[in-house]
């Protein structure tokens, strides 16, 4: 009995230093087990396509819906990047989507195409600003009007200031999981 407990307690402690130096090295094998990716194939295709850098897109993907294509928000965006149905709706217009409808917002091809073509779009419309990538998460959270008043509030050469919480943390954390992705997976 006592080498069974001996052997079981020498266990655990291997585990346990096993798990203190993954939390605080993070290897990639760890991050790959806690950040996964999903749907690779179809996010270097759209990305390429969009001009975005992969990490980038799965970081988005990842803090928006933990790779959940059925996810759905209390303010009702829909699928793997969080698209609200309206958002989308005005994609497809402007992209050749006649016959879109809300639910095809959970197809992760589609979804991933309107989102990677949104996040475009909104880095292309802060492109000459300093904080260009900034700009374009938070207005991917917060809405582009939010992002528009706090840009006209910000005295010229000075950084604009995210108002919301919420977006602030958002920003940071997809700024931090593109970093993660680029590491653990090679993503550029």
């Amino acid at each position: 009995m006592r080498r069974l407990f001996g052997a079981l307690l020498l266990v655990v402690l291997v585990l346990g230093a096993v798990a203190v130096y993954a939390v605080r090295t993070e290897p990639d094998w760890y991050l790959r087990a806690r950040y996964p990716l999903q749907y690779r194939t179809i996010i270097e295709a759209h990305s390429v396509n969009y001009g975005l850098e992969p990490a980038l897109v799965a970081a988005v993907i990842y803090t928006e819906s933990r790779f959940d294509p059925n996810a759905e928000s209390s303010a009702g965006a829909v699928g793997l990047m969080q698209l609200l149905p309206e958002t989308a709706q005005g994609i497809a217009d402007r992209t050749g989507g006649g016959k879109f409808q809300t639910n095809d917002l959970y197809d992760p091809e589609l979804n991933l195409r309107y989102g990677c073509w949104y996040l475009t779009t909104l880095r292309d419309k802060y492109a000459d600003h300093p904080q260009a990538l900034e700009l374009a998460l938070a207005a991917y959270n917060a809405g582009q009007g939010n992002v528009d008043r706090w840009v006209d509030a910000t005295p010229v050469g000075q950084p604009v200031r995210i108002r919301f919480r919420e977006t602030r943390d958002y920003v940071q954390r997809v700024e931090a999981l593109r970093l993660i992705y680029q590491q653990a997976y090679g993503l550029r």
